[in-house]
């Protein structure tokens, strides 16, 4: 257990493990970092230094003075002698006037300005550790000492001062934290790991997806890109037909009107590409819903249609500021792999739990554990404290159906209705938001949708938004990183490739290629007048499933010497038995012959 000064003073003990105690650690290393900072460096001046998820940063004035990479070390050891101090973290507070008076004196220009921004009747917080005091409202360890030996400093960036571009550029030096040297080590491992497995080098390297300066933020897929595409996509479809969706398709660009309908064009309009047609505005989508409302209103519909889902893999569009593009993970143009349905009030636990069931079914395709939250109403809801309640209820009762665990984020949900979200492990222990499942009694107020009930009056139906994936283009971002490009063989752009021993079994390496490709493999050969050696690392480098070597001894017996991919070892297989091992493996989405 470990004990931590709250912000009122109050000491409490948490869980080392848990999220609020790391949090507090970081925290705490981002004031160190800033004391070891102006003990190092005249005339800095310090901008904000928060805990962010796996680390914190803090943003820094050097004026003249650039830092680097380089400069990290000599900041480090700094802050491993102020760990060695062991001084006592103090919290108190002062009125405005005093707290401003203090930072004067400190020629703190930043704190200034924060202080003069907060409501008048603010309490004003501070920590202290021996000559450094920061202005803080969050928690603290006791001491210096309890940070450890755990923390290191990753990287230095740029960062406008309150992230608008019209202020000047601070430095930020970020850094990581935990309780344990282990804990760091096994960090720094999965960050080197990661930096292998990143999803714009192996994008490029296996001809998934480029990224081009004629259009920033919006990705152009490449052949064996497509082939992993449409075969999640196609899945994706048939799945959902399987389940009772039914599958539309919306316009991307719509009308002014309709987004203000939505709210849209209040609340979004920043974020949404527009343009005028004959003199009226219209928006590029950044989102599906109302189009599927369009669909919905198209006819008229009776407690006995609903629940109504429909199914789109839709292509939305939002304006992202160019600092926040990052390869296929944040772009301005992507694919959602949405659904609405529309239902009764009482039908929101079993669809629920239908939901829940396919997004099981689908992440455990690609060997991924999840975690689950619940959002419940926040302060600025809209709708009725009972819809509120049923709503909630309703998602509660799926999840313990379930025996789902989830963490509870009171006050967290959307303003139009409460919501699950689902976060995606990978093989190295990060975490991916990707499933949603929203409930919203809003737009079916706002567009006045109707249904007839069983007495013949007419009632509003609920209607739920759900992506699975996300967005197929950052689920593809994903998927690349969590198997390192060696994909599972059913989305595997080229499953075989036969490679002959030379021109005399090239005959023999046709005749395999015809009958594979019969059975709706994937398959090229590599006849090229280069070293066997060369062309087996060639296929494991481009992560292709299987090699099928062709020798004449082969061609004499009639079979074929199977390779796996990350395998030293050959296997003589008949041809036959290993079209239906293939067969099998891809029909049954078998996860094997994978190094991750």
């Amino acid at each position: 257990m470990i004990k931590i000064i709250e912000k009122d003073g109050k000491i409490n003990e948490y869980d080392e493990n848990s999220k609020y105690a790391i949090d507090t650690l970081r925290h705490t290393c981002s004031h160190i970092l800033a004391q070891a900072v102006k003990r190092l460096y005249n005339g800095v001046m310090l901008g904000t230094g928060p805990s962010v998820e796996n680390g914190f940063y803090y943003d820094i004035d050097f004026f003249n003075t650039v830092i680097s990479d380089a400069d990290l070390s000599k900041i480090e050891k700094e802050m491993t002698k102020i760990v060695k101090e062991k001084l006592q973290i103090e919290r108190f507070t002062l009125d405005r006037n005093k707290a401003i008076e203090l930072f004067k004196e400190k020629n703190e220009k930043y704190k200034i300005e924060l202080i003069e921004d907060l409501p008048e009747t603010e309490k004003i917080y501070f920590a202290k550790q021996g000559e450094f005091v920061d202005l803080c409202s969050g928690a603290h360890l006791l001491n210096t000492e309890i940070a450890g030996t755990g923390f290191k400093l990753m990287n230095v960036a740029g960062a406008y001062w309150r992230a608008n571009e019209k202020n000047k550029m601070l430095t930020r030096i970020y850094g990581t934290a935990f309780f344990s040297k282990d804990d760091l080590d096994n960090y720094i491992n999965m960050i080197e790991e990661a930096k292998k497995r990143d999803h714009r080098k192996l994008g490029k390297e296996l001809g998934l997806f480029l990224l081009n300066d004629a259009g920033p933020g919006f990705p152009f897929f490449l052949p064996n890109g497509m082939i992993l595409r449409n075969s999640l996509t196609d899945y994706w479809i048939k799945y959902h037909l399987l389940k009772g969706y039914k599958q539309i398709n919306t316009p991307v660009i719509l009308s002014r009107s309709l987004w203000e309908t939505s709210g849209h064009w209040d609340h979004y309009k920043d974020n949404m590409f527009t343009l005028k047609i004959d003199d009226i505005d219209y928006a590029v989508k950044p989102m599906n819903c109302p189009g599927a409302i369009i669909v919905y209103q198209n006819d008229l519909h009776s407690y006995k249609d609903l629940p109504l889902r429909f199914a789109e893999l839709g292509l939305v569009h939002r304006n992202e500021k160019s600092g926040e593009l990052h390869g296929l993970m944040r772009v301005r143009n992507f694919t959602q792999d949405d659904a609405h349905t529309f239902l009764t009030k009482e039908q929101i636990e079993d669809e629920v739990l239908n939901i829940i069931e396919l997004y099981d079914h689908m992440y455990k395709l690609f060997d991924f554990d999840y975690t689950v939250e619940l959002s419940t109403m926040p302060i600025d809801h809209m709708g009725s404290l009972e819809d509120w309640e049923k709503a909630e209820l309703g998602l509660k009762n799926a999840l313990d159906k379930k025996n789902i665990k989830y963490i509870l984020n009171e006050g967290d949900g959307a303003f139009y209705g409460p919501k699950i979200d689902f976060h995606l492990k990978d093989c190295l222990g990060r975490t991916w938001q990707c499933g949603t499942i929203q409930l919203d009694f809003q737009l079916p107020q706002k567009f006045n949708l109707e249904y007839i009930d069983g007495n013949g009056n007419k009632q509003m139906p609920i209607m739920i938004h759900r992506a699975c994936f996300g967005s197929i283009e950052r689920f593809i971002g994903i998927l690349i990183e969590h198997f390192s490009g060696a994909f599972p063989l059913w989305i595997s752009p080229t499953q075989v490739v036969i490679i002959p021993v030379s021109e005399k079994t090239n005959e023999y390496a046709n005749k395999i290629y015809n009958e594979l490709l019969n059975n709706n493999i994937r398959v090229r050969i590599d006849d090229r007048t280069e070293k066997m050696g060369y062309k087996i690392r060639e296929a494991q480098m481009e992560k292709i499933p299987y090699m099928i070597i062709v020798g004449q001894k082969e061609m004499a017996d009639n079979t074929i010497s199977v390779r796996e991919r990350f395998h030293e070892e050959n296997k003589i297989l008949n041809l036959s038995d290993f079209i239906n091992e293939l067969n099998n493996e891809i029909k049954n989405k078998i996860i094997k012959n994978i190094k991750k």
